[in-house]
């Protein structure tokens, strides 16, 4: 289970009206102008990860480990932290879900052993200052990115063989339609190149 960025085309907003935006609220002067208002992504949030900037929305998906195919997936605003999502993505079939230090959360790991206690969650650990992994937490994260990493794969080849990862229509209802379009392509190019190779006949 992974998730990506979706960058949107960015709003030339005021700061104002970004903060009424993040209220809910909807610009007055926005009001009047319909043509405008249709044309203001008030879904969207930006978001800043390790330095790059984003504004759009996120994909998070989950995986199958021996084919690579998307199962699930949920969409959110770019400022959702990855965590937040990761029970709707989750299903009674899942015997153990690989993930990375975004879902080691205390409180989401109680909610998992709830809702799903037959599910193993195998998520890499994270080191803290003046508390750096052990040998063998470095180990076992080693072991878990091996099979982790593969949702990695997926997005690359987005990026590289479906044109990128972007989106380009307003508000969420149609970011959603959009990454359900991508995915089921992505799903669709995937399956031919496994049928092709004989590592899957039919699913």
């Amino acid at each position: 289970m992974d998730v990506t960025f979706v960058d949107a085309p960015r709003q030339r907003n005021t700061r104002e009206e970004n903060t009424q935006i993040k209220e809910g609220q909807t610009p007055k002067e926005w009001q009047d102008k319909p043509h405008k208002l249709a044309q203001k992504d008030v879904d969207a949030r930006w978001t800043k990860k390790n330095d790059e900037v984003h504004y759009g929305y996120k994909d998070h998906v989950k995986v199958d480990e021996k084919t690579k195919l998307i199962v699930r997936f949920e969409v959110s605003d770019a400022s959702v932290h990855d965590s937040q999502k990761f029970l709707g993505v989750l299903d009674k079939s899942d015997n153990r879900v690989y993930a990375d230090s975004a879902y080691i959360g205390v409180e989401l790991h109680a909610q998992v052993s709830v809702l799903y206690p037959d599910l193993v969650l195998l998520c890499c650990e994270r080191g803290f200052r003046n508390k750096p992994l052990t040998l063998e937490q470095k180990v076992s994260n080693r072991l878990k990115s091996k099979v982790r990493a593969r949702v990695e794969h997926v997005f690359g080849f987005m990026s590289v063989s479906m044109g990128g990862i972007f989106v380009r229509t307003i508000g969420l209802v149609r970011a959603k339609a959009q990454f359900a379009r991508c995915n089921l392509a992505y799903n669709l190019k995937w399956y031919v190149f496994l049928a092709g190779a004989r590592i899957i006949s039919v699913l």
